[in-house]
């Protein structure tokens, strides 16, 4: 049978295949094509894998878009049992307008390892590489956060970058940032690759800080605890909230008041993290189309072994299952 451990590259595939789909509508303003053709082009990648698995979240449903729908099985159903999370496009929006830092991203672990809070409200995270590990909570100032993980990786505040979405939720925090000296990427979509960078060698990106949703907050929790980080996850209290917002997390089990770790939304030793770019970001490259196809850039992460992979995958879109449609 197909170990978990193999099925890196053919998870690639299936980020990749989001990837173009998404980028064939770069630029061109209907989010719902950019969801839909990545959703089409993933999901005819997934299904050709050989696992016998299971989407347990995605990333549309309560914006009405397209979207895997909860609990499809997926695969060929010829190897390991697995569980999904999937975004299919990490910045919707941000490709139909042509801008940054767009991926479609997965994580993947054996069946009931991983966690995904609820698609209600916002999150809020903080990710970094391993120095900080263990020396930081959600209880602290983020002052006392930045200044304790700066001095873990012993660099001065004006030599500390944190990446934060571009929110108007995080208007108070970016004030408090600035306050502090540090130096502040925005990015218009992809908490999911800011986690990430945080923990990569020599990325420039120091601190992720913000706010934002469940299921990439799973995805991120994978790939950070892969490369070694550390991330911490809670619940994002808002004014705009709604009153019975905190009664439905309660019901669904969450606990409201709680710090969620790497280690709890992406339990055991043995899960796979895929990423692949749609445009131009962080962490990764635009698709670039060509006469006969498309590159994209991809990355992966998995462990036990915490092996990082980098590639660039040339496609020819001529006689592909998947992408023959293009042309």
């Amino acid at each position: 049978m197909t170990s978990l451990r193999s099925l890196a590259p053919a998870l690639t595939r299936i980020t990749t295949a989001g990837a173009v789909g998404a980028a064939m509508h770069i630029g061109k303003g209907d989010p719902d094509k950019v969801d839909q053709t990545a959703l089409d082009f993933s999901r005819a990648a997934l299904n050709q894998t050989e696992v016998d698995g299971q989407v347990i979240c995605c990333e549309g449903p309560k914006d009405n878009a397209p979207a895997f729908t909860y609990n499809e099985k997926v695969g060929t159903g010829n190897g390991p049992k697995v569980e999904f999370v999937i975004d299919q496009v990490d910045g919707t929006t941000a490709t139909s307008k042509g801008k940054k830092d767009a991926i479609s991203a997965l994580a993947c672990a054996p069946s009931g390892c991983l966690k995904v809070l609820p698609d209600d409200g916002y999150y809020f995270k903080v990710a970094t590489n391993g120095k900080a590990k263990d020396k930081i909570n959600l209880d602290m100032s983020i002052e006392d956060i930045v200044k304790t993980v700066a001095a873990a990786k012993k660099l001065d505040l004006s030599n500390f970058t944190v990446i934060m979405l571009e929110r108007e939720r995080h208007n108070e925090l970016l004030k408090r940032l600035r306050t502090l000296g540090v130096r502040i990427v925005l990015i218009n979509d992809g908490d999911i690759a800011g986690a990430i960078v945080t923990c990569l060698p020599d990325s420039g990106i120091d601190l992720l800080i913000g706010a934002g949703a469940g299921a990439e907050a799973t995805m991120a929790a994978t790939a950070v605890k892969c490369l070694g980080g550390t991330m911490l996850v809670k619940v994002w209290k808002d004014k705009k909230d709604d009153t019975k917002r905190m009664e439905r997390l309660k019901a669904a089990g969450v606990d409201i008041d709680k710090s969620y770790t790497e280690e709890e939304l992406a339990k055991g030793n043995e899960m796979i993290f895929a990423a692949s770019g749609i445009t131009r970001g962080e962490m990764l490259d635009a698709v670039r189309f060509t006469s006969e196809g498309a590159t994209v850039q991809s990355f992966c992460t998995r462990l036990p072994s915490g092996t990082i992979e980098w590639s660039n995958t040339i496609l020819k879109f001529k006689g592909h299952p998947v992408y023959s449609q293009i042309t």
